[in-house]
């Protein structure tokens, strides 16, 4: 099921220890997963990251392999633990500990889309979750690993930039004051995701670009930042939420008139994070 659960382009020349992932773009949404929704197509996809792997399309001419998933978040939530189960939506799951996450219907299987929104009218059966794990949730994670252990053979160290994007509402809710709400927030777990210097440099090629950044307010990172970033392994994690009103029509999920520009600003933040460590020589011939 790798061919359906994710892409991923290389580069010709893979010059930069960053890998590019996007877990929440993706928006192949089967047709028997819509026909069991009580919700319509649209209000489905209103927790996609829609559009995020075009922003970051440009990665792998700049050196950078890019990895996207295909299958989208309200079928199957890749930033998840596979052990977050549901047991308000998964028949049989067990419920473990109080996790707020699970408790709000945003487990590995998600009951809800954005705003509470129930997407089912009742229950669904342990074997329909395991199927969705086994053939969407691991094949992409098998994927992601690899690319962070190649870069970190080639390398000496292997830097993941996780790609999202944030409702407007949420920047809102942070900041009253419009002059001083992020337009990308930078999430490094409060420092145990990567190393200081790094976060540094992404901060600063962002802002160069043009966009107002903060770190992990109102987003820190979630299960992949926290279990890919790896400081003393060389391995580290950082979490980009760009807010999606920027680029995109949220109430009818389609981009908008500064789509183009955005993705420019983008690419040029993209230009300097791909020089990374450009200092260290490859450790690997290509």
């Amino acid at each position: 099921m790798s061919g359906q659960a994710y892409s991923i382009e290389m580069p010709q020349g893979w010059q930069s220890p960053v890998v590019i992932a996007s877990p929440h773009s993706g928006s192949n949404y089967p047709k028997t997963f819509v026909s069991q929704s009580i919700l319509d197509a649209k209000r489905l996809r209103s927790s996609e990251d829609a559009f995020v792997d075009l922003l970051f399309a440009a990665a792998p001419r700049l050196g950078m392999p890019l990895l996207a998933a295909k299958m989208p978040r309200a079928y199957v939530d890749l930033n998840r633990s596979s052990e977050e189960l549901d047991p308000a939506l998964i028949e049989g799951a067990r419920r473990r500990g109080q996790n707020p996450r699970v408790a709000s219907g945003l487990g590995v299987i998600p009951r809800v889309v954005s705003n509470g929104r129930a997407i089912y009218s009742g229950k669904i059966t342990m074997q329909e979750a395991r199927m969705r794990i086994d053939d969407y949730w691991f094949p992409y994670h098998t994927a992601l690993q690899r690319l962070l252990n190649a870069a970190h053979t080639r390398f000496g160290e292997a830097i993941l930039i996780d790609c999202h994007s944030m409702p407007h509402e949420a920047i809102e809710n942070c900041s009253p004051q419009r002059e001083k709400r992020p337009e990308i927030v930078l999430g490094d777990r409060f420092g145990a995701a990567a190393d200081g210097s790094i976060v540094d440099e992404i901060e600063a090629a962002f802002a160069e670009a043009g966009f107002r950044v903060a770190r992990n307010s109102p987003f820190a990172g979630a299960y992949i930042t926290q279990t890919y970033g790896r400081p003393f392994r060389q391995q580290h994690a950082i979490q980009v939420e760009i807010d999606r009103s920027l680029y995109m029509d949220e109430a009818n999920i389609a981009p908008n008139a500064e789509f183009e520009a955005i993705r420019a600003r983008i690419t040029q933040a993209l230009q300097r994070i791909s020089g990374l460590r450009k200092d260290q020589k490859p450790m690997a011939a290509e």
